[in-house]
Order: C-alpha cells, then sequence, then structure tokens
C-alpha cells in the first residue's frame, strides 16, 4: 500500500522506526517530514501537507505522530476529505476504518510504545470500510458538513 507518514519533534522516532518497518513490510511509504529532530517544530507543517496528500489521493492512508497525537488528529481533520482519528487500542484501530472509512491515523509518540504503535498501525492499515448503507448514510452526514463550511 501506498502511504504517507509524517510527525513534528514529539513523535520523531517513533516515526522513523515505523518507516523503517513498514517499507520492510512491503509498503511504499511517502515521509512527509519533519526529516531531522527539531524541538521547535510544529506539527502542522508536516501534518497539513500529509493529510492533503491523502484527501487527493496521492496516497491511500496516511499516519501522523505527535506528542499526544491530538495536535495531529485535529489539524488533519481540518482536511476535506481527512477522516482522521486518535488511536490507542486495536478496537478502534480497525473499526474506524471499518464503520467511519478512517483513512488517517493519528498516534502519540509520548503516549504509545513502539510495538504497540506498530500493531495499531498494521490493524489500520488491513482494514477495509464495510459500506453499509448505515456506514455510507452516516459518511455522507460528515461530507455535507465539509460542503456547508467550503459555502461560507
Amino acid at each position: 500500500m501506498r502511504l504517507g507518514i509524517a510527525a513534528d519533534h514529539g513523535g520523531f522516532e517513533l516515526k522513523k522506526r515505523l518507516v523503517s518497518d513498514l517499507k520492510g513490510m512491503g509498503h511504499d511509504v511517502v515521509d512527509f517530514g519533519a526529516h531531522e529532530l527539531d524541538s521547535m517544530d510544529d506539527y502542522p507543517d508536516y501534518v497539513v501537507p500529509l493529510a492533503l496528500g491523502v484527501s487527493r489521493g496521492e496516497v491511500e492512508r496516511g499516519v501522523a505522530v505527535c506528542g499526544s497525537g491530538v495536535g495531529a488528529c485535529i489539524a488533519a481533520n481540518k482536511v476535506p476529505g481527512v477522516r482522521a482519528g486518535l488511536i490507542v487500542d486495536m478496537f478502534s484501530a480497525h473499526q474506524g476504518v471499518e464503520d467511519d472509512d478512517m483513512n488517517l491515523v493519528c498516534l502519540g509518540g509520548r503516549v504509545v510504545g513502539y510495538e504497540l504503535a506498530l500493531d495499531l498501525v498494521h490493524e489500520f492499515l488491513k482494514a477495509r470500510f464495510k459500506g453499509d448503507e448505515r456506514f455510507r448514510r452516516r459518511l455522507q452526514k460528515v461530507k455535507n458538513l465539509e460542503v456547508r463550511e467550503e459555502e461560507h
């Protein structure tokens, strides 16, 4: 799968390890940065380009990492077409895709350990949207919010 990944200083080390292992699993990984550790960098500088890549279809899914994952999730969800979730458990990692068509997972580099982070990303990547009528109906309501925002 072609996927994008991004992190600020709070997720930099976790991102580096994830990139290496995800490539080793055969994924085509596009690294949106940061490319060096800088304690003064800002998560939107990396997460927003990643989210734009997801929304434009340049990558199939995205992984964003900041210190807690919260800031990355807030920033990513500002981009129309992105459905990002802050994930800390295995159930949500797949259920967010299956029911809500989540296309970007956010992790806290200071919250989850490496092994759990890798398991969460793997679970996220193997999940598929179920597409049941109720899930499509709910997703359309979310998409309608984006259209209304663009009209204002």
